[in-house]
């Protein structure tokens, strides 16, 4: 059943923006201070047997210092600089094999895949653990670590990480350095939308159902999901309820789309119970780069699936002639 308000309110929605004080400098000192570590990008090549593509492991220095691990795939054929997509993950997934990141190599592009930091899954592998200890006692899972103070939150080390991502893709030899995409769906869709309002000069971002966008309102609609591990820990610590909603403010999608300037495809459902669809709407009304939107009436939080993917080839296409 539909999740949330109709499709004609969605369309108009555009909450108050939730920006703490001091909301830019809190990034540019926390994007300062990564860029004290030497980046230290590389590239091992692998044999995976995938005959078309050079498959890359990755490490590269994040938030930190601490090494993050991903996947850079090429195309043989490469005959100069290509353009780039840096794919981020969903929450509790890895990186994957090689061969699981094969669409956007075989459409001719260079792909990074970050591996999110302290996240894995049964059938989802990854390879970067996350070596800052909790700072607060919290419920299992991601969305409660260090909550109650900005330095201290999971998610200023993950988006750090996805910046340092793209500048590790910008330093290698086979991409264009001006022709970089952000790509990502839920809790990657989050990292790309944060990334078109923390990095320059990006040629494209495909942001498919986002998570921790409008994070106020998904909380009083639904305890699906990551987000249920924020509800589950608000009913025990009532007290730290105000300290970690201002925390929250500092992620919010909402404060990194009204400063995006790149063009964007975003993708929603309207069926979805994990990403309230109000939500993504708040941050696709928001947006302030060119946009453009898919509207899955019938999809839960899979979205449009494989044709959300082909209309991401063919508005990367579009970019890029």
């Amino acid at each position: 059943m539909f999740t949330d308000l109709p499709l004609d309110q969605l369309c108009d929605y555009r909450p108050p923006l939730p920006e703490p004080p001091g909301f830019d400098a809190f990034w540019q000192r926390t994007l300062k201070e990564a860029r004290r570590h030497d980046l230290d990008a590389r590239f091992t090549e692998l044999d995976t047997g995938l005959a078309l593509l050079r498959s890359y492991d990755v490490e590269f220095s994040g938030f930190g210092g601490h090494r993050i691990r991903g996947w850079f795939l090429i195309p043989r054929a490469a005959g100069g600089p290509l353009p780039c997509i840096v794919q981020y993950l969903g929450y509790g997934g890895g990186r994957m094999m090689p061969h699981d990141w094969t669409l956007w190599p075989s459409a001719g592009y260079a792909t990074l895949v970050m591996d999110a930091r302290g996240q894995s899954g049964p059938n989802r592998p990854g390879g970067t653990p996350d070596p800052v200890a909790a700072t607060n006692p919290g419920v299992p899972g991601k969305m409660t670590q260090g909550l109650l103070n900005p330095d201290d939150y999971y998610y200023r080390r993950l988006f750090t990480d996805a910046v340092r991502a793209v500048d590790t893709a910008r330093g290698h030899g086979g991409v264009d350095a001006d022709r970089i995409v952000v790509a990502g769906g839920s809790q990657g869709g989050a990292t790309a939308l944060a990334m078109t309002g923390l990095v320059s000069g990006l040629a494209g971002a495909l942001i498919d159902v986002p998570f921790l966008t409008h994070i106020r309102r998904a909380l009083d609609l639904t305890d699906t999901g990551p987000y249920g591990e924020l509800t589950r820990y608000f009913a025990g610590e009532r007290r730290h309820i105000d300290a970690a909603l201002h925390t929250l403010d500092h992620f919010d999608g909402l404060n990194f789309a009204v400063r995006a300037s790149t063009p964007a495809l975003f993708g929603t459902a309207l069926r979805d119970d994990i990403v309230p669809p109000s939500t993504g709407f708040a941050s696709y009304n928001h947006y302030a780069g060119e946009k453009a939107l898919k509207v899955w009436r019938f999809n839960a939080h899979e979205g449009g699936g494989g044709e959300q993917r082909a209309a991401e080839l063919a508005f990367v296409r579009e970019l890029f002639g």
